[in-house]
C-alpha cells in the first residue's frame, strides 16, 4: 500500500472520529438544558435517551454487512447524513418544546450513530494494520478531543444562553458538509473490497461471530469501558448540577475535564500499550475508572469531584479502543468481529446510561452512577480475553 494514501487514510479517519466525537458531546453537554427545556425528570430523560440507543440497536447488528456492499466511507456517509437528519428534528422539536419529535429525532441519531461508529472502527483496524503499529487509541482520542471541544463549546453557549435549537442547526450543516469530503480520503475501496470479500466468505464457510467465545469475552471487556465512558458523557454533568449545586455551565466544564483527561490519556495510551502489552494496560485503566467514579460520587466538592472525573476519564480511555484492535487481530474476520464488539459495546454506550437515569429517580442520578462499578469489575476479570492472537491462533480463535 502507498505509504502516502496510508497516511491520508489515517488523517481521514481521525477526522471522521474527532468530528463524531463534537457531534456527540454537544449533545451530551446540553442534556441539562434539554431536560429543563422540556420540563423532564431524570428518569423521564433516561427513557428519551433510550431512543438514541433504539436506534443503534436497531442498526450496529446490520453495520457490518452495510459496511461490506458499500464500504466503509459510504457507509460513513450514509451514518453522518442519517445523523443530521435527526440533529434537524430534534431542534425543530426543541423550539416547539415537543417530548414525543424529539424522541423521533434521536431515534435518527441513534440509527446514524451506530452505522458511522462500526464503520471508522473497522476503518481505523485497517489503517492500523497497514501502519503497524498501535494507533487505535489515537483515533479514538481523535474522538475524545472533538468531544472536548464539543463539550467547552456546549458549556460557552449555556453560559450566553444561546438557544439548543440553534446550536443543533449549525451542528447539522457542518456534519453533511464534512460527510462530503473527509471520507474521499480512506483506504482505497478495491482494498477494502477485497477484504470485506475475504471476511464475507469466511463469514459464509465458519461459524457467526457472535458464537465466539473469545470475541463475546472481549465485547464484555468493552461493555464496561463503553458503559463507564457513556454514563460520564450522558451524566456526570447533570450529576455535578444537581448533586454539587452546580451551575449548567460548571456542569458542562466538569464533562470538559472528564473528557480531557480521556483525550490525553487516548492520545499516549498507545506507547503504554507498546510496551506493557494489552492486558496490564487494561487492568491499570479499568482501576483508575473504578477508584475516579467512586470519588466522584463521595466528593464534597467541585474540587475533590473534578480529581475523581480525572482519574475516571484516565481510566475509561484505553478500554474501548483496545477492545476493537483485540477484535480486530486476525484481518480474515476482522470487520465481522468488530462489529459484533461494537455491537455489545455501544449498546451498553447508549442503553447503559439512560438505564441510570431510572435508578436516578429514585436514589439521586450521582449515586445511580455507582452501579457503573459491577459493569467495570466485570470487564477486570474477562480482560486476558484481550490477549493479542499470534498468527497461529487466527484459525482457532472462531472456535
Amino acid at each position: 500500500m502507498n505509504k502516502q494514501a496510508v497516511r491520508a487514510a489515517t488523517i481521514a479517519t481521525f477526522a471522521v472520529f474527532a468530528i463524531n466525537g463534537f457531534v456527540f458531546a454537544s449533545w451530551a453537554a446540553r442534556i441539562p438544558a434539554v431536560t429543563r427545556i422540556l420540563d423532564l425528570t431524570s428518569g423521564e430523560m433516561g427513557l428519551l435517551l433510550l431512543t438514541i440507543a433504539a436506534g443503534s440497536v436497531i442498526a450496529l447488528p446490520m453495520a457490518g454487512t452495510v459496511v461490506g456492499r458499500i464500504g466503509t466511507a459510504n457507509t460513513i456517509r450514509v451514518g453522518g447524513f442519517t445523523v443530521a437528519v435527526g440533529g434537524l428534528i430534534v431542534a425543530i422539536a426543541l423550539a416547539q418544546h415537543s417530548v414525543l419529535l424529539t424522541g423521533v429525532g434521536l431515534f435518527f441519531f441513534g440509527i446514524g450513530i451506530g452505522l458511522w461508529d462500526v464503520a471508522q472502527n473497522i476503518e481505523g483496524a485497517d489503517v492500523e494494520r497497514h501502519r503497524g503499529k498501535t494507533i487505535m487509541p489515537q483515533f479514538h482520542g481523535g474522538f475524545s478531543g472533538g468531544a472536548l471541544i464539543g463539550a467547552l463549546v456546549g458549556a460557552g453557549l449555556s453560559a450566553l444562553d444561546v438557544s439548543m435549537s440553534a446550536h443543533l442547526f449549525v451542528i447539522v450543516i457542518g456534519v453533511s458538509i464534512s460527510m462530503v469530503f473527509v471520507p474521499r480520503h480512506f483506504l482505497p475501496e478495491r482494498a477494502n473490497n477485497a477484504s470485506q470479500q475475504t471476511q464475507a466468505t469466511t463469514v459464509l464457510k465458519g461459524r457467526s461471530a457472535w458464537t465466539e467465545k473469545r470475541t463475546l469475552l472481549v465485547g464484555l471487556v468493552v461493555l464496561g469501558a463503553a458503559l463507564t465512558e457513556g454514563a460520564a458523557n450522558d451524566w456526570i454533568a447533570k450529576a455535578a448540577v444537581d448533586g454539587l449545586g452546580s451551575t449548567e455551565a460548571q456542569g458542562a466544564i466538569m464533562f470538559a475535564v472528564f473528557v480531557a483527561s480521556m483525550t490525553l490519556f487516548r492520545f499516549f495510551g498507545g506507547r503504554l500499550i507498546d510496551q506493557f502489552g494489552r492486558v496490564p494496560v487494561l487492568y491499570g485503566s479499568l482501576g483508575s475508572a473504578l477508584l475516579g467514579l467512586v470519588i466522584f460520587v463521595l466528593a464534597p466538592n467541585m474540587l475533590l469531584a473534578g480529581m475523581g472525573a480525572v482519574l475516571w476519564g484516565a481510566g475509561a480511555a484505553m478500554g474501548f479502543p483496545m477492545g476493537m484492535s483485540a477484535a480486530a487481530d486476525d484481518p480474515a474476520r476482522a470487520a465481522v468481529r468488530v462489529s459484533v464488539v461494537s455491537t455489545i459495546g455501544y449498546v451498553a454506550f447508549l442503553a447503559g446510561p439512560p438505564l441510570l437515569g431510572f435508578l436516578g429517580d429514585h436514589v439521586t442520578i450521582r449515586w445511580a452512577l455507582l452501579a457503573i462499578a459491577v459493569a467495570i469489575v466485570a470487564s477486570i476479570l474477562t480482560a486476558p480475553a484481550a490477549k493479542p492472537l499470534p498468527e497461529s491462533e487466527f484459525e482457532k480463535s472462531s472456535n
